[in-house]
């Protein structure tokens, strides 16, 4: 069975997050996770961290703008789940590339 659809396209990513969870410290035992995807972690990071504009962000991530605004909105839910419901973050997965200058090594993960 063929799969159905546009494939889905590589994001560019500047760099790899310097953690790969995050988790809260107040949460008896073992919390839920919620999972920020690689794309998620970049757009946070150039929107929110890096303040840069919507259409300036995508495209360092070579991605349009409307898609950008998709994947943005997902990771401030994903995120805002996890912090008012005392979830650990846990970041991984999508399909992306490392550096701009690299585009030869494509990851996927799902």
């Amino acid at each position: 069975m063929k799969p159905r659809g546009r494939p889905k396209k590589y994001r560019i990513i500047g760099e790899d997050p310097r953690i790969a969870q995050f988790s809260p410290r107040g949460r008896p035992g073992r919390p839920f996770e919620a999972e920020l995807a690689m794309d998620e972690f970049e757009a946070v990071r150039l929107a929110d961290h890096l303040a840069k504009s919507q259409k300036e962000a995508a495209k360092s991530m070579h991605i349009s703008q409307q898609t950008f605004s998709r994947i943005i909105k997902k990771a401030h839910k994903v995120i805002a789940d996890a912090l008012v419901n005392g979830k650990r973050i846990k970041i991984q997965g999508g399909y992306y590339v490392i550096n701009s200058h690299d585009k030869s090594q494509p990851k996927s993960s799902t």
